[in-house]
């Protein structure tokens, strides 16, 4: 298959770009030895671009001449993740009034490219229309607007009519594009509200934290040695042990054996006195005070059985996490109710925030929150993270005259409890504006760019002026259009592309 190498293109209104190419494209016929007209070679090839809602579809061809062979190079990007067609049939069709042809394709000669060769019969105006079976399903996708002429020299003539050159713009072929994080997306109005940007704290919640103290006053022993802050620890797991052996008083050794010879001695008294009662021998008043003697010691020495064996008292995790604090040192003296280890899940967090009380009145308008983690370019949204907005305060003191908004939010992303994040709370519906993804814009010495995609392959520096931004979308106020298509993941890639100012067009093309 001929290797393409072109830089031109052009943008039709019907949302497919058809745009010639200063590269030759078999036509059926010997190039070597193709004549001239007017002093003008052959050689421009059309760059046809089309978008369903699963595939972008980016097709080199000839311009169409009927009873002429000719190329059609399918390159197809799953728009999931903008990666290639790696595998699946593809039928394509040429409609010319009621005159069908039809080629298929059973795989790709390579990821994503599949080569057709086809001759139209009639001329005329029509469509391309690709069929794609793959992974069981079947998906179409339609290229209008295509033209077959019954002149050779008219269809390259025309096609040359149609280029349209950008000197401003920077090649990234489909081949670089799909072994990158790549995208590209269209540029939408949509209603877009004051957004509130400030900085948060992240705080645990209350049902995801334990503190876990002495049940008794006694000297800690730690489990085993590596029970640090940050340890993963289970429910019921053994954390710690309190020893009185050897201290003067609340020896828990000597309790534990007063306990039990008042257990043995209660119990044995109301086992008696229950036998005399069924002679009458005891009144029941005594038999209802050996009673509650019993179950008193039995309750006291229960106790002590459960939380005291070898001669010490045990103390296990009472949920699954880890250790997020240790309160005391293995081997030092605490009192019975003193806290020892604080364990914490992190399931459930709260993301704190304190603002300006001019603020307060938009708070009740809030339509959307994202987060940014310092140093990560991920923004995560409210919904993602199963969150909800809990309160916010209803007033301020001179101490704090700040207003606190409080949101909750489910730990899938591992925020860390003690942590700041960037908040981006907007407020409000407003008026449509044109947004962009926030990885669409690169800086230039304080200008803001993006690159607006001419073809797949083939992307013009443009500058814009940038609005209010809420970590995902930053809306534009000019330098676009609604309907312009702009790379979003990569730019940064092809701003290093156009820096490099070698790249060519088709660098790595395995046609």
């Amino acid at each position: 298959m001929t290797i393409f190498r072109r830089i031109s293109s052009l943008v039709i209104a019907a949302g497919v770009a058809i745009m010639p190419l200063p590269a030759l494209i078999s036509c059926g016929h010997d190039h070597s030895q193709e004549k001239e007209h007017d002093g003008h070679t052959h050689d421009e090839s059309l760059q046809l671009t089309a978008y369903s809602r699963d595939f972008e579809v980016f097709a080199e061809a000839t311009p169409f001449v009927a009873g002429h062979d000719c190329e059609v190079l399918a390159h197809f990007t799953r728009l999931s993740d903008f990666k290639p067609l790696a595998a699946g049939k593809v039928t394509m069709k040429l409609l010319i009034g009621n005159e069908t042809q039809s080629v298929t394709l059973e795989k790709p000669s390579h990821p994503g490219i599949y080569s057709f060769e086809i001759k139209p019969k009639k001329t005329g105006k029509g469509s391309l229309i690709f069929s794609i079976e793959s992974d069981g399903k079947k998906y179409s996708v339609e290229i209008p607007d295509i033209t077959v002429y019954a002149d050779e020299h008219e269809a390259h003539s025309k096609a040359a009519e149609m280029a349209a050159k950008s000197s401003n713009g920077v090649a990234f072929p489909k081949e670089q594009s799909w072994n990158v994080d790549f995208s590209t997306e269209e540029v939408v109005s949509e209603p877009f509200g004051e957004v509130i940007r400030t900085m948060a704290q992240v705080e645990p919640s209350m049902g995801d934290e334990r503190v876990v103290v002495a049940k008794t006053s006694g000297t800690v022993r730690f489990a085993s040695a590596d029970l640090t802050e940050g340890k993963a620890v289970g429910a019921g797991q053994a954390l710690f042990g309190i020893e009185s052996d050897g201290l003067a008083d609340n020896n828990m050794t000597v309790r534990y054996r007063e306990a039990e010879s008042a257990y043995n001695f209660a119990k044995g008294e109301y086992e008696r006195k229950k036998e005399l009662a069924k002679d009458k021998l005891v009144t029941q008043s005594d038999l209802q005070k050996a009673k509650a003697d019993y179950e008193s010691a039995e309750a006291a020495y229960g106790n002590l059985r459960r939380n005291f064996s070898a001669g010490r008292h045990s103390a296990g995790s009472p949920i699954s996490g880890f250790i997020k604090k240790v309160y005391v040192r293995n081997g030092e003296y605490v009192e019975a109710g003193s806290p020892v280890m604080e364990i914490a899940q992190n399931r459930d967090l709260y993301v704190k925030a304190e603002l300006q009380p001019r603020k307060f009145h938009n708070l009740k308008n809030i339509v959307s929150t994202n987060f940014k983690i310092p140093g990560d370019d991920k923004v995560y949204s409210l919904k993602d993270l199963n969150g909800s907005l809990v309160s916010y305060g209803k007033s301020v003191d001179a101490e704090n005259p700040l207003v606190p908004v409080v949101f909750k939010v489910n730990n899938t992303v591992d925020l860390l409890p003690g942590s700041f994040v960037e908040m981006f709370i907007t407020t409000g519906t407003g008026e449509k504006v044109l947004t962009v993804p926030c990885a669409s814009i690169v800086e230039e010495m304080g200008n803001y760019f993006v690159f607006v995609q001419l073809t797949p392959e083939f992307f013009e520096k443009r500058e814009v002026k940038t609005g209010q931004s809420n970590g995902i979308r930053t809306e534009v106020r000019s330098g676009l259009r609604e309907g312009d298509r702009v790379v979003g993941k990569g730019a940064v890639l092809v701003k290093l592309a156009q820096a490099s100012g070698k790249l060519d067009a088709h660098a790595g093309h395995v046609h």
